[in-house]
């Protein structure tokens, strides 16, 4: 512990050091020439003429004109010359002394009183303080090492001392004027050691990080130095090797050359001009430049673009009604519609009508229908019967409008849009490019891609599309363009207009046995590792399958039922349960597969039906998987325990909402006319419930089915099992046409329904209904709910019991 003397015992001249500081056994020179200095000396010499010894004095710092609270006594050694030549003295720091008042003494220095600072440190070493003895002593090899001070790293080692050891940090240049100061004035040997190893930890650390940046930076230079001098010689090579093989250039430098490659490629003027111009940014910029790789990039894209190549067409008319028939079963409305489009191309070509001011004719299909009828595959048949090549561009999910467009080449990773990919994965200016799932583009603060489709899919601009990564025109006129898409109110009203809608209600049940045996059926039996003749499915196994085991529009469920039959039969063949071959009839089929899921309800017990009670009814609706069935209930509240009013349930649209109340209006203002207990609509509160309730529905085509619903409800009279309509209704009881009849009809004809009322205006849709389900239908067109309720009522006599369901 540091201790000062109980009195100033000190009487010393003051030598002043500016921004300076002189720790206890540190040996300065000092210059004599300055006046300050030479005071201090020469009173020290005068006082130590009566004394003996050496001549003492006050080395004490002083900052910015402050002197400070302790200095250091310190003896003159020598005074002679500097090696400069001028005079000057060798001051040897003693001891820290504490700064007394000021006294008188010899000379013209300014004399102090002082007194001395023990400290000293008790023998043997406390374990903490050799433990930081031997850390500073560490420190400061590791430091004296790196400066090359290696005749001063055993003087360290030798110190023993606490207190002198820190006051060895002293002559450490890395430390500023107010560290030295901070460890002048601790008095304790213990923490000036700590101060002094926590100064040189941190030199030490920051040593290290800046060595580690020299070294980065140094390595990055020798790098692009090497780089530099690589490329030189790799130059001067291929120099040599040129003049050895007459001017002629290797293969690698044929790659790099690109001006080369863009002159000898096959390039539209405008193109040429582009790619040249960026040839001269490429020769221009250095090697390092970020610039130079998005050039290289756009530069690669041009010229693997197919700018020239073009398939000829094979309008062979005859042929493609061919391959249409033979790849698709059923959908001969479609299949002429195509037809047509290729008759019309071919008659505009031979006519030389083909090209007319840039612009070429002919309409965007757009195929409609629910999923599994086969719209892809009819694209790759159009592809097919045109001897073209086909790119399917999958857009469900698109959100970002650059997928269509593409990326400015400035940003990172950018590239060309998938028109453009499109083209160039064909292979040919002139492919037939299907854009699937057009309905499920979507928009959000990064654009509308249906927006940027607008050009693309537009006859009368898509010749001059611009690509943004490209930014040189692309003639599209000659690309036929076919979208798909499951609801067309999906599709924007400006991106729909700009295409030829062509719908696919989808199959009949005779449709669905054909496609089964022709086409699902050899694929599965090949999936399934079966021969033809080792599994057969007879009609009645495919009828059953496709209507009671799937209810669809399209197939795609049918297959995967096909699919797990086989791979059913399969399995039990390896097991050594059954063997091959084997014919699956429909009495196979619960076995197999398990029970039928689409009873008919014509087919299920009377009593099980839905409609086996008042006030339910059977409409028809169409879906985004194509036409369903869809029952509605009604019931009334009882009149002690039921608010009055109109309950609605199943996840409503507002139309149907609208098309609710005015059915209930209908009923109250009729109901005295159709023979109705209106009261009971004014007392009791009214319930209409749609089930699957998990659904939304919306749309005003369930408005007769509710007036229906309620009027059976009433009146105690069942609603006809076999019986189906579809229609809206108006306040005065008419019928109004609805949407979407055939798919409708195909639905009605799928559930085992062999009644359908129509509304009268709709009469005309029936002609694209095919003739099999016309057949089986019993089709009414109705003008009147009137005429609805004479259709669908069963009569009073018969059926259940004409109690009105309650819904408490």
């Amino acid at each position: 512990m540091a201790t000062e003397s109980p009195a100033f015992t000190l009487t010393l001249p003051v030598l002043p050091l500016d921004d300076e500081v002189v720790l206890p056994g540190m040996v300065v020179p000092l210059d004599l020439s300055d006046a300050e200095v030479r005071a201090a000396v020469e009173a020290a010499q005068a006082a130590a003429r009566s004394e003996p010894g050496k001549p003492r004095l006050l080395l004490v710092p002083r900052i910015d004109g402050t002197y400070a609270k302790t200095g250091v006594l310190g003896t003159v050694e020598q005074v002679g010359r500097l090696a400069d030549g001028d005079p000057g003295a060798l001051i040897r720091g003693r001891s820290r002394v504490r700064i007394g008042a000021g006294t008188t003494g010899p000379g013209a220095a300014l004399w102090v009183e002082g007194a001395r600072i023990d400290e000293s440190v008790p023998d043997p070493l406390p374990g903490q303080v050799a433990d930081l003895v031997k850390e500073y002593k560490a420190l400061a090899t590791t430091w004296l090492k790196k400066r090359g001070a290696w005749q001063v790293v055993d003087r360290v080692q030798a110190i023993d001392d606490v207190s002198a050891l820190a006051d060895n940090s002293g002559y450490s240049p890395f430390l500023s004027t107010e560290q030295k100061v901070e460890l002048l004035e601790t008095a304790d040997p213990v923490a000036r050691l700590k101060l002094a190893t926590q100064h040189l930890r941190h030199h030490l650390a920051e040593q290290d990080v800046a060595e580690t940046i020299a070294k980065d930076v140094q390595e990055g230079v020798d790098k692009q130095q090497r780089e530099f001098l690589l490329r030189r010689q790799l130059e001067a090579v291929r120099k040599e090797l040129r003049e050895l093989n007459g001017d002629s250039k290797d293969s690698a430098e044929e790659s790099d050359d690109y001006r080369a490659r863009v002159e000898a490629a096959d390039l539209p003027e405008k193109v040429r001009e582009a790619a040249l111009k960026e040839v001269d940014k490429l020769e221009r910029s250095s090697d390092q430049s970020p610039e130079g790789s998005w050039i290289r990039t756009w530069l690669d894209t041009v010229l693997e673009m197919p700018w020239n190549e073009r398939t000829e067409d094979a309008y062979d008319i005859q042929g493609a009604q061919a391959i249409l028939d033979a790849e698709h079963a059923g959908l001969e409305d479609v299949k002429e519609r195509i037809t047509e489009y290729l008759a019309v191309r071919k008659r505009r070509s031979e006519r030389g009508l083909g090209v007319i001011g840039g612009r070429r004719g002919g309409a965007v299909l757009a195929l409609v229908g629910p999923p599994g009828v086969g719209k892809t595959s009819l694209g790759e048949s159009v592809a097919h019967a045109m001897g073209r090549k086909f790119v399917r561009v999958a857009l469900g999910g698109v959100r970002d409008e650059a997928e269509i467009r593409g990326h400015r080449r400035t940003y990172v990773g950018a590239l060309p849009g998938r028109i453009v990919r499109a083209i160039k994965e064909a292979g040919s200016m002139n492919p037939v490019v299907l854009l699937d799932e057009i309905d499920k583009v979507g928009s959000d603060f990064r654009g509308d891609p249906a927006a940027a489709l607008l050009e693309v899919l537009d006859p009368a601009q898509n010749h001059t599309f611009r690509d943004h990564y490209l930014e040189v025109e692309l003639d599209l006129s000659d690309v036929v363009f076919l979208a798909t898409a499951n609801v067309l109110e999906a599709i924007p009203e400006a991106l729909a207009d700009r295409m030829e809608i062509v719908r696919l209600d989808g199959y009949t049940e005779d449709e669905k046995v054909v496609i089964a045996r022709d086409h699902l059926l050899p694929r599965q039996l090949e999936r399934a590792g079966l021969a033809e003749d080792e599994v057969t499915l007879d009609e009645g196994a495919l009828r059953k399958l496709a209507g009671e085991y799937t209810r669809e529009a399209g197939v795609r469920t049918l297959e995967r039922s096909i699919a797990r039959l086989l791979r059913k039969v399969a399995a039990q063949h390896e097991l050594g349960r059954r063997e091959l071959p084997f014919t699956v009839r429909d009495e196979d089929l619960r076995a197999l597969i398990g029970r039928p899921h689409h009873v008919p309800e014509s087919a299920q017990d009377p009593a099980e039906r839905r409609t086996s009670v008042p006030g339910v009814a059977t409409g028809l609706a169409v879906t985004g998987a194509g036409g369903d069935v869809l029952f509605v209930e009604a019931s009334l509240a009882d009149p002690e325990t039921g608010a009055a009013g109109l309950t609605l349930t199943g996840q409503l649209g507002d139309v149907m909402k609208e098309s609710a109340q005015i059915a209930l209006s209908f009923l109250r203002s009729h109901g005295a006319e159709l023979e109705l207990p209106v009261a009971d609509l004014r007392d009791r509160g009214v319930h209409i419930h749609f089930p699957a309730g998990a659904v939304p529905k919306d749309g005003p085509s369930a408005g007769i089915t509710m007036t229906t619903a309620l009027a059976s409800l009433l009146s105690g009279r069942l609603v006809r099992t076999d019986v189906a309509m579809t229609g809206e209704v108006s306040l005065t009881g008419r019928v109004l046409p609805i949407g979407g009849v055939k798919q409708k009809l195909l639905a009605a004809h799928r559930a085992g329904v062999t009644t359908v009322i129509i509304p009268k205006r709709n009469e005309p849709d029936l002609d694209d209904v095919p003739a099999e389900v016309l057949d089986k239908l019993d089709v009414h067109a109705v003008t009147d709910v009137r005429q609805v309720l004479e259709l669908a009522l069963a009569p009073a006599t018969s059926g259940a019991a004409p109690e009105v369901p309650v819904a408490a």
